[in-house]
């Protein structure tokens, strides 16, 4: 609520939705970011060094964030059995470096595409499989939260010994798992409704709009596949931590 509607409702009390620097003005930089402006408009002359600092700061924060956490994934696919064994390896400090090294390499090609000739096609690309990647995740979790209470209730538990009870269940969770549908869905709406199917680019368009969305449902029929993996019947459910601890449970 801090960081992005109010900024942004800052931001539209103090520029003009007319201003020929928003989106379809000419310029595209830094110079005529909202943020820019704004600053800019209370007199700041470096307005532009300022959010290019800002930016460059953020960059680097979400860029160690995201190593973080891939690598503690990673990591932990390897100890579940779905990633390589000796991924799972850690130091004496209890660092997964074989699981950090693959995910800087994996980084470091990634960066490597955009200094080729068709660099930004690439990145693009590789943005777009990831970038649904957060919602697909999301839509997951609103998925087996709704379920773990349902089951957690079935099978005549009390909510109360719950370290933490989300408040207004099942308003929470429905309302993550519509949301996220309607992101995942509405990614590149306009393309259909302004289809032009026999044009390449537009295919090309839809393409990497979408493209994160066939590549979580190959590797999610895999492992189904190769696992035998069911859905749990509610009251088949286990909350019992030695199971999880175990791998009894799928």
């Amino acid at each position: 609520m801090l960081f992005y509607i109010f900024a942004i409702f800052i931001i539209g009390m103090i520029i003009p939705y007319t201003s020929p620097n928003l989106l379809g003005g000419e310029a595209t930089d830094v110079a005529i970011s909202p943020f820019t402006l704004v600053f800019e408009k209370a007199g700041l002359a470096i307005a532009a060094s300022v959010m290019n600092a800002v930016i460059l700061t953020s960059v680097l924060s979400a860029g160690n964030s995201g190593l973080y956490a891939s690598t503690r994934m990673l990591w932990s696919m390897a100890k579940d059995g779905k990633a390589p064994k000796f991924l799972s390896k850690v130091n004496r400090r209890g660092i997964p470096m074989a699981a950090l090294i693959m995910t800087t390499i994996v980084g470091a090609m990634t960066f490597i595409t955009t200094l080729s000739d068709n660099g930004t096609v690439i990145y693009t690309w590789l943005l777009s499989a990831s970038g649904l990647t957060g919602f697909i995740a999301w839509v997951g979790i609103a998925i087996s939260h709704y379920r773990f209470r349902r089951a957690y209730v079935k099978q005549g538990l009390n909510l109360d010994d719950l370290k933490y009870k989300a408040k207004f269940f099942p308003f929470g969770p429905i309302l993550a798992l519509v949301l996220c549908l309607f992101v995942i869905v509405g990614q590149d709406y306009n393309a259909f409704l302004h289809p032009e199917i026999t044009n390449p680019q537009w295919w090309q368009k839809i393409g990497i709009s979408y493209i994160g969305l066939p590549i979580f449902l190959a590797f999610w029929l895999i492992y189904k596949y190769t696992q035998k993996s069911k859905v749990i019947p509610l009251d088949e459910c286990s909350f019992d931590e030695h199971s999880y601890a175990e791998g009894k449970r799928d």
